[in-house]
């Protein structure tokens, strides 16, 4: 059976009462918010540090323990963003060697020589500011019981590949 659902009816967490089960309404959804009523949220700084040369840093650690504590084991959305032009962060298998092939992919899409207009730097450093263009700075992960809910082999990875800046922050945000 297909459902079709409006912005508000996407909003709430389904909760299977077995094949056919209607979704359930969480309260709030499908109203207006007033003052009185809103969707929490909670934010909180991860800092990391990615070293002098390019990186692919797993963060589903940090991310769990915030979504755990921000969440109190409940239901809702991580946001994760990377406020800086030069990083992103991906959804992807890490320690199988993906990580290396992800580098490697990027030097080859994106070399690290003097083909750059945007030249200030370490050489090739124009590659790092065209690099949030093909990997995203953010990404958002449903969070169910208090737990990202990530496929079996997904990890939440921090992609840098910008050689003078080592230190970054990640900003987590839950919604629910």
């Amino acid at each position: 059976e297909i459902y079709t659902l409006s912005l508000h009816d996407a909003l709430p967490i389904y909760r299977g009462a077995g094949p056919g089960a209607l979704p359930r309404r969480t309260p709030g959804c499908g109203q207006e918010a007033g003052p009185e009523q809103s969707l929490g949220m909670e934010t909180a700084i991860v800092r990391v540090r990615t070293g002098t040369k390019p990186a692919v840093r797993d963060i589903t650690g940090e991310c769990a323990e915030f979504a755990a504590s921000a969440s109190a084991g409940g239901d809702g959305l991580l946001h994760v963003f990377v406020p800086h032009a030069t990083a992103g962060l991906a959804l992807m298998e890490l320690g199988s060697g993906s990580d290396t092939d992800l580098l490697a992919a990027l030097d080859d899409l994106l070399p690290a020589d003097d083909r750059w207009r945007h030249a200030h730097g370490s050489r090739g450093h124009g590659r790092s500011h065209v690099m949030p263009a093909l990997i995203a700075p953010f990404l958002v992960v449903p969070v169910l019981g208090g737990r990202p809910a990530l496929g079996t082999w997904q990890s939440i990875a921090l992609i840098d590949l910008n050689v003078d800046n080592p230190d970054r922050q990640i900003r987590v945000s839950f919604l629910g």
